[in-house]
C-alpha cells in the first residue's frame, strides 16, 4: 500500500468520526508513524468569548486524534489503537481566527504500548500552542 493509499483511507476514517468530523479535522499528512491533522477556526469551538480563543479541550481533542493516526500508521503495523495516557502542556493560546494544525510522531511500538510526542501550532508560525506525549494501547500487532 502506498503512502497516497494510507492518506486516502485515513482520511476516510477520521471523517467516519462524528466527534473529528464536527470539529473540522481534516488529514493532511499520514506517513511512516507521523501524522498532521488541521482544524479550522470555528466559533462554535470558542472557549473565551471575550477574546475568541479555542477551547482548549478542542486543542486536547486535535492532538489526541493526531496521535492516535501517526499509531495507526507506524511501520509496524499495528492494528486499532486507544489512548492510555495524554499529558498535554499548554504553552500559550491559539490566534483568534487561525488554523490549528497539530503533528504527531509514534517513536516507539512495543506488543502492546505505542509512545507518541505531538505539537500543535496555529498559523503565526511562532511557538506552539501545545505539546503533548501520550501512550496509545497498540491491538493486533503483527
Amino acid at each position: 500500500m502506498t503512502d497516497k493509499d494510507k492518506l486516502r483511507i485515513a482520511g476516510q476514517f477520521i471523517s467516519a468520526l462524528p466527534f473529528s468530523e464536527a470539529l473540522g479535522m481534516v488529514l493532511e499528512e499520514l506517513s511512516d508513524g507521523i501524522a498532521v491533522i488541521g482544524m479550522p477556526y470555528d466559533a462554535k469551538l470558542v472557549g473565551d468569548p471575550r477574546s475568541g480563543v479555542i477551547h482548549g479541550g478542542a486543542v486536547s481533542a486535535l492532538m489526541d486524534t493526531c496521535c492516535g493516526a501517526a499509531v495507526m500508521s507506524h511501520p509496524s503495523n499495528p492494528g486499532g489503537t486507544a489512548t492510555i495516557d495524554l499529558r498535554i502542556e499548554y504553552l500559550r493560546a491559539a490566534a483568534p481566527g487561525q488554523r490549528i494544525t497539530a503533528r504527531a510522531e509514534c517513536y516507539h511500538v512495543t506488543r502492546s504500548v505505542a509512545f507518541v510526542r505531538a505539537t500543535a501550532q496555529d498559523e503565526t508560525n511562532g511557538s506552539p500552542v501545545a505539546t503533548a506525549t501520550g501512550s496509545f494501547v497498540v491491538e493486533g500487532q503483527r
